[in-house]
Protein backbone atom coordinates (compact mmCIF):
# COMPACT_ATOMS: atom_id res chain seq x y z
CA UNK A 1 0.00 0.00 0.00
CA UNK A 2 1.44 3.33 -1.09
CA UNK A 3 0.89 6.63 0.73
CA UNK A 4 1.78 10.16 -0.38
CA UNK A 5 2.53 12.70 2.35
CA UNK A 6 2.31 16.36 1.27
CA UNK A 7 3.80 18.29 4.20
CA UNK A 8 6.33 21.16 4.25
CA UNK A 9 7.33 20.64 7.89
CA UNK A 10 10.35 18.32 7.51
CA UNK A 11 10.39 17.19 11.14
CA UNK A 12 6.71 16.23 11.11
CA UNK A 13 7.02 14.59 7.70
CA UNK A 14 10.04 12.54 8.80
CA UNK A 15 8.17 11.31 11.87
CA UNK A 16 5.12 10.34 9.83
CA UNK A 17 7.24 8.62 7.20
CA UNK A 18 9.20 6.53 9.71
CA UNK A 19 6.09 5.52 11.62
CA UNK A 20 4.13 4.47 8.53
CA UNK A 21 7.06 2.62 7.00
CA UNK A 22 7.49 0.64 10.20
CA UNK A 23 3.84 -0.38 9.80
CA UNK A 24 4.56 -1.78 6.34
CA UNK A 25 3.46 1.08 4.07
CA UNK A 26 5.46 2.44 1.13
CA UNK A 27 5.63 6.21 1.69
CA UNK A 28 6.57 9.10 -0.61
CA UNK A 29 6.99 12.68 0.61
CA UNK A 30 6.64 16.03 -1.17
CA UNK A 31 7.06 19.51 0.32
CA UNK A 32 4.91 21.75 -1.90
CA UNK A 33 1.49 21.82 -3.45
CA UNK A 34 2.92 21.84 -6.97
CA UNK A 35 4.95 18.69 -6.23
CA UNK A 36 1.89 17.05 -4.72
CA UNK A 37 -0.29 17.87 -7.73
CA UNK A 38 2.36 16.54 -10.13
CA UNK A 39 2.82 13.33 -8.15
CA UNK A 40 -0.93 12.71 -7.95
CA UNK A 41 -1.39 13.23 -11.68
CA UNK A 42 1.46 10.88 -12.64
CA UNK A 43 1.53 8.16 -9.97
CA UNK A 44 -0.95 5.83 -8.28
CA UNK A 45 -1.41 6.02 -4.51
CA UNK A 46 -3.74 4.38 -2.00
CA UNK A 47 -3.95 7.35 0.39
CA UNK A 48 -3.02 11.05 0.52
CA UNK A 49 -2.04 12.81 3.76
CA UNK A 50 -2.38 16.48 2.84
CA UNK A 51 -1.29 19.56 4.79
CA UNK A 52 -3.50 22.49 3.81
CA UNK A 53 -0.77 25.08 4.40
CA UNK A 54 1.56 24.02 1.58
CA UNK A 55 3.73 26.53 -0.33
CA UNK A 56 3.41 27.22 -4.11
CA UNK A 57 -0.09 25.71 -4.20
CA UNK A 58 -2.41 25.43 -1.21
CA UNK A 59 -3.61 22.08 0.02
CA UNK A 60 -7.18 23.11 -0.80
CA UNK A 61 -6.18 23.76 -4.43
CA UNK A 62 -4.40 20.40 -4.58
CA UNK A 63 -7.59 18.78 -3.32
CA UNK A 64 -9.75 20.67 -5.84
CA UNK A 65 -7.56 19.55 -8.74
CA UNK A 66 -7.50 15.97 -7.48
CA UNK A 67 -11.29 15.72 -7.31
CA UNK A 68 -11.62 17.53 -10.68
CA UNK A 69 -9.77 14.54 -12.17
CA UNK A 70 -12.57 12.34 -10.77
CA UNK A 71 -10.17 10.66 -8.37
CA UNK A 72 -11.73 8.93 -5.36
CA UNK A 73 -8.37 8.63 -3.57
CA UNK A 74 -8.91 8.75 0.24
CA UNK A 75 -7.57 12.04 1.63
CA UNK A 76 -6.64 12.86 5.23
CA UNK A 77 -6.05 16.60 5.69
CA UNK A 78 -3.77 18.12 8.34
CA UNK A 79 -4.67 21.56 9.70
CA UNK A 80 -3.77 23.95 12.49
CA UNK A 81 -5.77 23.50 15.68
CA UNK A 82 -7.69 26.78 15.26
CA UNK A 83 -8.46 26.53 11.52
CA UNK A 84 -12.08 25.41 11.72
CA UNK A 85 -13.01 27.17 8.48
CA UNK A 86 -10.22 25.40 6.56
CA UNK A 87 -11.31 22.03 7.92
CA UNK A 88 -14.88 22.68 6.81
CA UNK A 89 -13.72 23.79 3.34
CA UNK A 90 -11.51 20.72 3.04
CA UNK A 91 -14.30 18.34 3.93
CA UNK A 92 -16.68 20.14 1.57
CA UNK A 93 -14.13 19.81 -1.25
CA UNK A 94 -13.93 16.07 -0.81
CA UNK A 95 -11.51 15.26 2.00
CA UNK A 96 -12.44 12.08 3.88
CA UNK A 97 -11.06 12.96 7.31
CA UNK A 98 -8.92 15.55 9.09
CA UNK A 99 -6.52 15.88 12.00
CA UNK A 100 -5.65 19.08 13.83
CA UNK A 101 -2.01 19.66 14.78
CA UNK A 102 -0.49 18.61 17.09
CA UNK A 103 -1.68 15.01 17.08
CA UNK A 104 -0.57 11.60 18.31
CA UNK A 105 1.02 9.28 15.75
CA UNK A 106 -0.98 6.29 16.96
CA UNK A 107 -4.22 8.21 16.33
CA UNK A 108 -3.08 9.13 12.83
CA UNK A 109 -2.26 5.49 12.08
CA UNK A 110 -5.72 4.47 13.33
CA UNK A 111 -7.30 7.00 10.97
CA UNK A 112 -5.14 5.71 8.11
CA UNK A 113 -6.44 2.19 8.78
CA UNK A 114 -10.02 3.46 8.87
CA UNK A 115 -9.58 5.29 5.55
CA UNK A 116 -8.04 2.18 4.08
CA UNK A 117 -11.18 0.25 4.96
CA UNK A 118 -13.35 2.91 3.33
CA UNK A 119 -11.09 2.94 0.28
CA UNK A 120 -11.77 -0.77 -0.12
CA UNK A 121 -15.40 0.15 -0.77
CA UNK A 122 -16.64 -1.62 2.32
CA UNK A 123 -15.37 -4.93 0.98
CA UNK A 124 -13.41 -7.47 3.00
CA UNK A 125 -10.10 -6.21 4.36
CA UNK A 126 -8.76 -9.73 4.91
CA UNK A 127 -7.57 -11.45 1.73
CA UNK A 128 -7.54 -15.27 1.86
CA UNK A 129 -5.68 -17.68 -0.37
CA UNK A 130 -5.65 -21.32 0.65
CA UNK A 131 -4.38 -21.49 4.24
CA UNK A 132 -2.97 -17.97 3.93
CA UNK A 133 -4.75 -14.84 5.20
CA UNK A 134 -3.60 -11.23 4.99
CA UNK A 135 -5.19 -8.40 6.98
CA UNK A 136 -4.66 -5.35 4.74
CA UNK A 137 -5.61 -2.91 7.48
CA UNK A 138 -3.81 -4.48 10.42
CA UNK A 139 -0.82 -5.37 8.17
CA UNK A 140 -0.63 -8.92 9.54
CA UNK A 141 -0.33 -12.20 7.63
CA UNK A 142 -1.39 -15.63 8.89
CA UNK A 143 -0.67 -19.17 7.73
CA UNK A 144 -2.91 -21.87 9.18
CA UNK A 145 -4.16 -19.24 11.67
CA UNK A 146 -0.63 -18.55 12.94
CA UNK A 147 0.96 -15.12 12.59
CA UNK A 148 3.80 -15.03 10.07
CA UNK A 149 6.93 -13.10 11.02
CA UNK A 150 7.29 -10.93 7.92
CA UNK A 151 9.28 -7.75 7.37
CA UNK A 152 7.62 -4.63 5.99
CA UNK A 153 8.98 -5.40 2.51
CA UNK A 154 7.79 -9.00 2.69
CA UNK A 155 4.32 -7.84 3.73
CA UNK A 156 4.21 -5.41 0.82
CA UNK A 157 5.36 -8.11 -1.59
CA UNK A 158 2.72 -10.53 -0.33
CA UNK A 159 0.01 -7.88 -0.67
CA UNK A 160 0.91 -7.18 -4.31
CA UNK A 161 0.94 -10.89 -5.19
CA UNK A 162 -2.38 -11.51 -3.41
CA UNK A 163 -3.99 -8.71 -5.42
CA UNK A 164 -3.00 -10.55 -8.61
CA UNK A 165 -3.44 -14.24 -7.83
CA UNK A 166 -2.72 -16.33 -10.89
CA UNK A 167 -1.36 -13.34 -12.83
CA UNK A 168 2.20 -12.35 -13.59
CA UNK A 169 3.76 -9.50 -11.59
CA UNK A 170 6.92 -8.06 -13.11
CA UNK A 171 9.93 -6.96 -11.07
CA UNK A 172 9.29 -3.40 -12.25
CA UNK A 173 5.76 -3.52 -10.82
CA UNK A 174 7.11 -4.80 -7.52
CA UNK A 175 9.64 -1.96 -7.36
CA UNK A 176 6.85 0.58 -8.02
CA UNK A 177 4.72 -0.79 -5.18
CA UNK A 178 7.42 -1.52 -2.61
CA UNK A 179 9.87 1.33 -2.98
CA UNK A 180 9.78 5.06 -2.46
CA UNK A 181 11.08 7.67 -4.89
CA UNK A 182 14.83 7.92 -5.20
CA UNK A 183 15.36 4.51 -3.64
CA UNK A 184 17.73 2.29 -5.57
CA UNK A 185 16.49 -1.30 -5.59
CA UNK A 186 18.16 -3.88 -7.81
CA UNK A 187 16.62 -6.96 -9.36
CA UNK A 188 18.81 -8.99 -7.02
CA UNK A 189 17.19 -7.30 -4.02
CA UNK A 190 13.71 -8.19 -5.30
CA UNK A 191 14.88 -11.79 -5.74
CA UNK A 192 16.08 -11.83 -2.13
CA UNK A 193 12.70 -10.57 -0.85
CA UNK A 194 10.88 -13.21 -2.90
CA UNK A 195 13.21 -15.95 -1.65
CA UNK A 196 12.63 -14.97 1.99
CA UNK A 197 8.87 -14.78 1.52
CA UNK A 198 8.84 -18.18 -0.20
CA UNK A 199 10.57 -19.83 2.75
CA UNK A 200 7.92 -18.47 5.11
CA UNK A 201 4.73 -19.21 3.17
CA UNK A 202 5.41 -22.34 1.13
CA UNK A 203 5.16 -24.69 4.15
CA UNK A 204 1.48 -23.65 4.21
CA UNK A 205 0.99 -24.93 0.65
CA UNK A 206 1.05 -21.55 -1.09
CA UNK A 207 3.61 -21.31 -3.89
CA UNK A 208 5.26 -18.39 -5.67
CA UNK A 209 6.17 -19.34 -9.23
CA UNK A 210 9.07 -17.68 -11.05
CA UNK A 211 8.65 -16.85 -14.73
CA UNK A 212 12.24 -16.45 -15.90
CA UNK A 213 13.01 -12.99 -17.20
CA UNK A 214 9.47 -11.75 -16.57
CA UNK A 215 8.49 -11.84 -12.91
CA UNK A 216 6.52 -13.80 -10.34
CA UNK A 217 3.08 -15.30 -9.90
CA UNK A 218 1.20 -16.52 -6.85
CA UNK A 219 -0.16 -19.87 -7.98
CA UNK A 220 -3.85 -20.62 -7.67
CA UNK A 221 -4.75 -23.08 -4.93
CA UNK A 222 -6.68 -26.17 -6.06
CA UNK A 223 -9.02 -27.34 -3.27
CA UNK A 224 -8.21 -30.87 -2.13
CA UNK A 225 -10.93 -33.52 -2.31
CA UNK A 226 -12.50 -34.32 1.09
CA UNK A 227 -10.89 -37.29 2.81
CA UNK A 228 -14.24 -39.07 3.15
CA UNK A 229 -15.28 -38.50 -0.47
CA UNK A 230 -16.41 -41.78 -2.09
CA UNK A 231 -14.03 -43.25 -4.63
CA UNK A 232 -15.26 -43.01 -8.22
CA UNK A 233 -17.04 -46.17 -9.34
CA UNK A 234 -16.31 -47.79 -12.71
CA UNK A 235 -18.97 -47.10 -15.30
CA UNK A 236 -21.60 -49.85 -15.61
CA UNK A 237 -21.45 -51.86 -18.80
CA UNK A 238 -24.09 -51.03 -21.35
CA UNK A 239 -26.17 -54.22 -21.87
CA UNK A 240 -26.82 -53.16 -25.46
CA UNK A 241 -23.15 -53.01 -26.34
CA UNK A 242 -21.59 -56.11 -27.96
CA UNK A 243 -19.58 -58.38 -25.69
CA UNK A 244 -15.90 -58.76 -26.55
CA UNK A 245 -14.95 -61.94 -28.35
CA UNK A 246 -13.22 -64.64 -26.31
CA UNK A 247 -11.08 -67.57 -27.36
CA UNK A 248 -13.17 -70.30 -28.94
CA UNK A 249 -16.03 -67.95 -29.79
CA UNK A 250 -16.69 -67.93 -33.53
CA UNK A 251 -16.81 -64.51 -35.10
CA UNK A 252 -19.81 -63.61 -37.24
Amino acid sequence: MRILIAEDDSILADGLTRSLRQSGYAVDHVKSGVEADTALSMQTFDLLILDLGLPKMSGLDVLKRLRARNSNLPVLILTAADSVDERVKGLDLGADDYMAKPFALNELEARVRALTRRGAGGGPTVVRHGSLAFDQVGRIAYANDRVLDLSARELGLLEVLLQRIGRLVSKEQLVDHLCEWGEEVSNNAIEVYVHRLRKKIEPSGVRIATVRGLGYCLEKVVPAAPADAPAPQPAAADPASPKPATAGTPLR
